[in-house]
């Protein structure tokens, strides 16, 4: 099988061989188009089988697969896990939050790309709006069970209102026992995910104007759901392969301000759905809107997907290492215990941390500062599965925790003696992997096909031996009645002047 540095050779040769390495598309493996470039001087017999499923990587519109591109048609699956508080009236007196996980509640989740607009500089710009719908049969559990999790408003807004006048948390604290809101809430899976009615929202927005910046209902996936991304500008890879899909904006924007570095505030990478070709064994990168940051993984390890060969790439234990641990992420401080990253500046200034499930790869203290947490690598590690030649994933799985910090705040009575603590609220996995048509198309293209070139080449190479040995053989036999020849010829005319 042609190898991927082979392959990275040929493209370096791109420039000097004009018919090599010229990709029509960013299609999908089920729909990669062939391209007959054996008019190309440098287009070597080997490559005409093994690399032309590889021409379709940049982005063109008129190609067929265009349409692949626009509408991912491998499925996607969001599993929600939700941490249930079993003992709230005793973390209100002080004691550690006792939690168990519930779930999965799983959720089908279809991509669509609109607004597809190409510029001059061989960038194009797209939104991706998501939509989501719940799967029984894959779950573990309704939408309409209860769990029993913080009052995420009013344990968000006490920590953020910490330093506001006294009088001003006394006033909201009042009014929140005339609206009988505690600590704790019971409420649906459903109203949790996708949002709910909160007359909590009003008083907030009363007692500290523009501490919320939306009214209405309150969810925490109430902006994934019909809604999109952030306009996206990546490259097409025209002129440059080694370009395509790496992200050239976000919003407009080259970098983000959320944090308090330029390296920290870098958009890195592509949008996390495909790499360009010719992978590295060593890290990649992608912006996570999400996550409000540009996010590196490192390879660990090659292996196979169905067949397919893969590299295997997982975050690294410094992704969310403090700034004293790991003094790059300083910029993305302040901070508290390594493991756990503030996105409050993103979020609203609302004191939410995300992390790996589990707190998986974080500071002991933070499993240990609750009950029923169990991180293991097999559970909670995150991984893409990228097939190296082209830069397609084949499977993957992105799994992050969200964290509430709650704590006592004078002059709020209803957190009471809480005491300080990264409280899980859920943590969820975003997961696909190709199969079906998809997945065989990709196999014969490009694992089938060239693995039968190389038998192919084997076998007349084979053939080819014996036959090599016997012409020289016929080589060496001729030479030698030809030397006869001439010992004969030779000895004759000796004697011929012997008798002269």
């Amino acid at each position: 099988m042609i190898s991927v540095s082979q392959c990275r050779l040929a493209a370096e040769r791109r420039h000097s061989c004009p018919g090599l390495c010229c990709w029509d598309t960013a299609g999908l493996p089920s729909h990669l188009l062939f391209r007959n470039l054996e008019g190309s001087p440098c287009w070597h017999p080997v490559m005409r089988i093994a690399v032309p499923p590889l021409l379709n990587v940049k982005i063109d519109p008129s190609s067929m697969s265009f349409q692949m591109w626009k509408d991912i048609p491998v499925p996607f699956f969001l599993s929600a896990y939700f941490f249930e508080v079993l003992n709230p009236n005793q973390v209100l007196k002080g004691a550690k939050p006792v939690l168990s996980q519930r779930g999965p509640y799983v959720y089908r989740e279809y991509r669509n790309k609109t607004n597809i607009t190409f510029h001059d500089n061989d960038t194009v710009s797209y939104l991706e709006y998501r939509k989501f719908f719940f799967q029984p049969r894959l779950s573990n559990g309704t939408e309409d069970e209860y769990v029993v999790v913080p009052n995420i408003l009013l344990m968000g807004a006490a920590v953020m209102m910490e330093n506001w006048p006294k009088s001003v948390r006394e006033a909201l604290s009042g009014f929140l026992f005339v609206l009988g809101q505690k600590a704790f809430m019971n409420r649906t899976v459903k109203e949790i995910m996708w949002g709910y009615n909160d007359p909590l929202i009003d008083a907030i927005n009363i007692f500290a104007p523009g501490l919320l910046p939306f009214k209405g209902k309150f969810g925490l996936f109430i902006d994934f759901n019909n809604s999109n991304s952030g306009l996206f500008t990546v490259n097409t890879g025209m002129k440059n392969i080694s370009e395509v899909h790496m992200v050239d904006s976000w919003n407009g924007l080259k970098k983000v301000n959320y944090w308090r570095s330029s390296q920290c505030n870098m958009i890195n990478g592509t949008a996390g759905e495909m790499w360009p070709p010719f992978m590295s064994p060593t890290s990649l990168e992608f912006y996570s809107p999400d996550a409000c940051r540009s996010m590196t993984l490192v390879y660990e390890q090659s292996g196979k997907f169905e067949g397919v060969p893969t590299y295997r790439f997982v975050a690294p234990k410094t992704l969310f290492a403090n700034g004293t641990d790991y003094a790059p992420n300083e910029g993305f401080c302040p901070c508290l215990q390594s493991g756990i990253q503030n996105v409050s500046t993103c979020r609203l200034n609302a004191p939410l941390f995300i992390s790996h499930p589990h707190f998986y790869n974080a500071d002991p203290s933070l499993v240990n500062a609750v009950e029923g947490l169990h991180p293991s690598k097999e559970q909670h590690g995150l991984f893409l599965d990228v097939h190296p030649m082209t830069g397609i994933p084949m499977n993957c799985s992105i799994k992050l925790q969200l964290n509430l910090y709650i704590k006592e705040v004078s002059g709020i009575s209803q957190t009471k003696n809480i005491k300080p603590v990264v409280l899980p609220l859920l943590w969820f996995a975003e997961s696909g992997s190709m199969e079906g048509p998809v997945l065989k198309q990709f196999y014969t293209n490009l694992v089938l096909l060239p693995s039968v070139l190389d038998y192919l080449q084997y076998t007349f190479l084979g053939l080819s031996v014996p036959l090599i040995i016997s012409a020289a053989v016929l080589m060496a036999l001729s030479k030698v009645r030809i030397c006869r020849c001439l010992v004969g010829s030779a000895a004759s005319q000796i004697r011929l002047n012997h008798t002269m």
